[in-house]
């Protein structure tokens, strides 16, 4: 395990799962975050640890790491439909400029460099399952092609880094990750119906719901992710849970588990919104040794408890 770890976006959801993975394997932790989308609940609990050191910083308007570096673990991003849509020319300058100063970071110090890309980058795929060799099919002037984008020129910064510059760089692309965190409001699938089951609001579906998504705990992400921080390769490698489903059918698991039934109201599917998405996971098991481990039913279970304690019915 590297002795000093850098994320970037630390106080977000999946950020924050990191830094706790991180001080957990004995490493010292520095977590970047200005707090746009992340939340300082999520770290709230690290005040007290000694190696974990909080710096408040907008990552595309550069900042400062005192002492050595071993890993930089780029994270900082608006990452649902709504914070983009209401941050768009912040996401495109968090994957820009953003992504160049921890490039930079990680250059100064020789570190190992590891960017959270996406799934989006593949658009609405013509190839299914996604493998990293597919090119995509995105609309680059659509109403989410900023994180698209974004996300497609830190994939390409990153790697002109590693070839221009000899870099350790090492590229994710995150498919559908969820779990305890997510912001009930943020208005991404699985905590808007989580909110509105526990809450007893209809719960909306975008479209007539047979559009599908792979979904991945939070904590096989983190395992993938940092499997590829100890590992040198540059990926792009696929990070997801193969298990495809429509929506309408995770509607039905979270009701089943939360022992609840409110009725379903549909709604206009948004513009551009990808009808599958399924990882080919097989470079990540040979690369990394990784696959997700955590069945669905419990990562709903787990992600529901959460909500509960925090999130009262109306």
């Amino acid at each position: 395990m590297r002795e000093h770890a850098v994320v970037t976006g630390g106080a977000g959801f999946v950020g924050s799962h990191v830094c706790d993975r991180l001080l957990a394997a004995g490493a010292d932790v520095t977590c970047v975050d200005n707090f746009s989308t992340g939340d300082a609940g999520n770290i709230a609990h690290l005040k007290t640890e000694p190696r974990f050191r909080f710096v408040e910083a907008d990552v595309s308007r550069g900042f400062d790491v005192p002492g050595p570096v071993d890993l930089v673990m780029h994270l900082a991003s608006p990452a649902s439909p709504r914070d983009y849509e209401r941050l768009p020319v912040e996401t495109l300058q968090t994957g820009a400029a953003g992504t160049n100063h921890a490039l930079d970071l990680a250059q100064a110090h020789g570190a190992r460099f590891v960017l959270t890309s996406t799934s989006e980058v593949y658009g609405d795929p013509r190839q299914h399952p996604q493998r990293e060799t597919y090119w995509g099919n995105v609309n680059p002037v659509g109403p989410r092609s900023v994180y698209d984008e974004a996300k497609r020129y830190a994939e390409a910064l990153t790697t002109a880094y590693r070839r221009a510059r000899g870099v350790n760089t090492g590229i994710a692309r995150l498919f559908n990750t969820y779990g305890p965190r997510m912001r009930a409001d943020d208005g991404r699938a699985i905590p808007t119906f989580i909110r509105q089951i526990l809450t007893g609001e209809p719960v909306t579906v975008a479209g007539a719901g047979t559009q599908t998504r792979s979904l991945c705990f939070v904590d096989d992400t983190v395992a993938g992710l940092l499997a590829l921080a100890e590992s040198d390769f540059p990926g792009p490698v696929n990070l997801g849970n193969p298990r495809e489903l429509e929506i309408r059918e995770l509607v039905d698991e979270i009701q089943r588990l939360a022992g609840t039934s409110v009725p379903v109201r549909h709604i206009p599917a948004p513009v551009d919104d990808p009808q599958r998405r399924c990882p080919d996971i097989g470079l990540a098991q040979r690369e990394l040794g990784w696959q997700p481990r955590v069945e669905l039913h419990d990562g709903l279970r787990r992600t529901l408890e959460w909500f509960a304690t925090r999130l009262s019915p109306v």
